[in-house]
C-alpha cells in the first residue's frame, strides 16, 4: 500500500525554511516582473518538494480529507 502524501500545514509546527519556501512560492505567483525568472523559481520549490519531502505538490492546496 502506498504512503499518504505529506503536504504543508500552516498550522503545524514548521521550520522556518519551509514556512519561508511556501511565502516565496505564493508571493511568485502574484509577481509579474520576469515570467521566466519567477517560473524557475517555483519549479525549482517543486522539485525541491519532490525530492526531499516526497510530493511535488507539497506548498500547493492540501485536498480536502474525506469527513
Amino acid at each position: 500500500m502506498r504512503d499518504q502524501l505529506k503536504w504543508y500545514d500552516d498550522k503545524a509546527d514548521n521550520s522556518a525554511w519551509l514556512d519561508a519556501l511556501v511565502e516565496l512560492r505564493q508571493r511568485a505567483a502574484r509577481e509579474g516582473y520576469c515570467y521566466q525568472h519567477v517560473q524557475a523559481i517555483t519549479v525549482a520549490i517543486d522539485q525541491y518538494a519532490e525530492k526531499a519531502l516526497g510530493n511535488r505538490d507539497y506548498f500547493l492546496n492540501k485536498p480536502y480529507g474525506v469527513g
